[in-house]
């Protein structure tokens, strides 16, 4: 579907209100400031992690987003907190370096709208350095069948609204399937309507 005025100007807005309501904020931070080293955040959007990083731990932070129209608020909250920021407007299909390059990736919120998340992941695995983290936090396919259903009937609808979002992806399947071996995987419902809020987040090793 090509860009509309809807894409460029208002859905931006709209993503920045919903994910950075408190709950989410709450998810962010046990996740994003264990980032450490040299940094690919995948999906940096309109900057919301900025705020949750260690800067003690940071080396080089290279944000990847095909979305430029968010750039621009990302711009303003990296300024706010002084990180060394690298954005690229690309998707994550096709990572733009070289193998073994970062020693954390940090993806928040990020693989439900993602065209192909099989093929992204394979991309974080490829440019992990031997040792390499895969920092996640993501909502997804719920445990209850009910609330399963309910997904599966929304996302072809939502997505449509919110920027390609998936609300049935299987997370831990996908980071699985992508060589990546979970660790202290933990999962719940934030509050709010259950089809949009059922979470995960952890992290993962190349298997």
């Amino acid at each position: 579907m090509s860009e509309s005025w809807y894409d460029r100007h208002i859905l931006p807005y709209l993503i920045d209100l919903a994910c950075s309501m408190e709950p989410v904020r709450r998810q962010r931070e046990k996740i994003v400031p264990r980032a450490e080293g040299r940094i690919l955040e995948i999906g940096i959007g309109t900057g919301l992690n900025m705020r949750h990083y260690d800067r003690t731990r940071v080396g080089k932070l290279t944000g990847l987003d095909p979305a430029v129209q968010m750039h621009r608020l990302a711009q303003k909250r990296i300024a706010q907190v002084g990180l060394d920021v690298e954005l690229v407007g690309l998707s994550a299909e096709r990572i733009p370096r070289d193998d073994a390059s970062f020693d954390c990736v940090v993806i928040t919120y990020t693989l439900c709208s993602i065209p192909d998340p099989a093929a992204a992941l394979k991309e974080m695995r490829r440019v992990l350095k031997p040792g390499g983290r895969l920092l996640f936090c993501e909502h997804g396919r719920a445990p209850d069948e009910g609330v399963r259903r309910w997904q599966d009937r929304l996302t072809p609808y939502w997505k449509k609204i919110a920027g390609g979002c998936h609300l049935n992806r299987d997370i831990q399947t996908l980071i699985a399937e992508a060589g990546f071996a979970c660790r202290d995987l933990q999962t719940m419902y934030l509050p709010g309507p259950r089809p949009l809020t059922f979470n995960y987040w952890g992290e993962a090793v190349p298997a």
